[in-house]
């Protein structure tokens, strides 16, 4: 299955809570669209949050995102890792 990698910006002062509660809010519906969220990482002082996942297309990575609140301004493939 492809691989996505998202970006959400605007998220200044994130904690590690609240990262931890946005990414159990995608996991929780993330087989709807058959996607599979791996990781997520986030940076307080730039607002940067970076999401992993395996899913069938970037729109379904977006749905997901849209629908658990948080909606990526980015989506990326990854066809290519080491």
């Amino acid at each position: 299955m492809p691989e996505f990698m998202d970006v959400h910006r605007n998220m200044v002062g994130i904690t590690q809570e609240a990262l931890r509660a946005a990414h159990d809010a995608d996991l929780a519906i993330q087989s709807d669209e058959s996607v599979d969220f791996k990781s997520a990482w986030a940076d307080p002082e730039s607002g940067l949050v970076y999401c992993l996942s395996e899913a069938p297309s970037a729109d379904a990575v977006r749905r997901i995102h849209e629908r658990a609140g948080h909606p990526a301004d980015e989506v990326h493939p990854v066809p290519i890792k080491v």
